[in-house]
């Protein structure tokens, strides 16, 4: 399976395992087992999902190897600030177990609903991550559900500009400017929540599509993202899935059936707008 290439030759896997609303320690140890032996290698958390520990001791129960994984953490909002997020960084870092992170993204840009000053705030808490990379405890820094006027900010006082943007990502919710703004900049981007909130699994159109292939509706929907040319962070409670999710390399969809599925309307996602939530300040 082959990767996406960072600005700074760090390799990211096309397909990784996102674990929000997984807590359950017994059920973590199966999910992170069954992903190890269907080949997945990246696994997303963050300090939000209250996880990392249950993540921690499942790695070391399987006897899985630190270097043959790519761990990915997030930076929560009440650790915004230069000191903040290099001490929120090293909790976690203790809490998984590990010295280094692959990937340390923020969570969520600051909230213009909430703060006159989320610029300040926003560059603030990214000098910080500069910090965590140069120091070499993070081999990759990003953001997550930045929009493009987060990133222009950003960009006119950092040194290193994000090497990943996370966003939700998935048919009917194209975000067709942010990609296209990352992809100038050379920002890769990861979907998360790929498959929405579960609803686009039953469009008729995306259905008639997976018939034509073989293949199920999340596939396709997965393998649209991927040929978007974005990775994807699926997050799964099933094994099967957990298969399923992964087979998607051995196809191709038409040009014809890529612009059918940018064309689908709104049905279905996550509906969280950085600029407008007050919940998450």
């Amino acid at each position: 399976m082959k990767d996406i290439t960072l600005r700074n030759g760090m390799k990211l896997p096309w397909i990784g395992l996102g674990t929000w609303q997984i807590t359950d320690r017994t059920l973590m140890r199966e999910i992170i087992a069954g992903a190890a032996a269907n080949g997945y290698r990246l696994i997303d958390t963050a300090a939000a999902y209250s996880n990392e520990i249950a993540i921690a001791k499942a790695i070391e129960a399987e006897g899985i190897s630190r270097k043959d994984i790519i761990l990915s953490d997030k930076v929560w909002n009440s650790s915004r600030g230069f000191s903040e997020v290099q001490n929120a960084c090293r909790r976690s870092l203790k809490k998984l177990k590990t010295d280094y992170f692959d990937l340390y993204m923020v969570h969520w840009p600051a909230s213009v609903k909430l703060h006159q000053d989320w610029r300040e705030i926003n560059a603030e808490t990214w000098r910080g991550m500069e910090q965590l990379y140069q120091d070499g405890i993070v081999r990759a820094i990003g953001v997550c559900n930045f929009k493009r006027h987060h990133l222009e900010e950003l960009e006119k006082t950092a040194k290193i500009m994000p090497f990943v943007n996370q966003i939700e990502l998935h048919p009917g919710f194209e975000q067709k400017e942010i990609v296209n703004y990352c992809k100038s900049r050379e920002i890769a981007v990861e979907g998360s929540s790929p498959l929405g909130n579960g609803q686009i699994l039953s469009n008729p159109q995306l259905s008639e599509i997976a018939n034509e292939y073989g293949k199920s509706t999340a596939q396709i929907c997965l393998r649209w993202i991927i040929q978007k040319g974005a990775a994807a962070i699926p997050k799964t409670q099933s094994t099967e899935r957990l298969r399923a999710n992964m087979d998607v390399f051995d196809f191709e969809l038409s040009e014809e059936y890529m612009k059918a599925i940018d064309d689908i309307p709104y049905c279905g996602g996550i509906g969280i707008d950085p600029d407008e939530v007050t919940e998450f300040g």
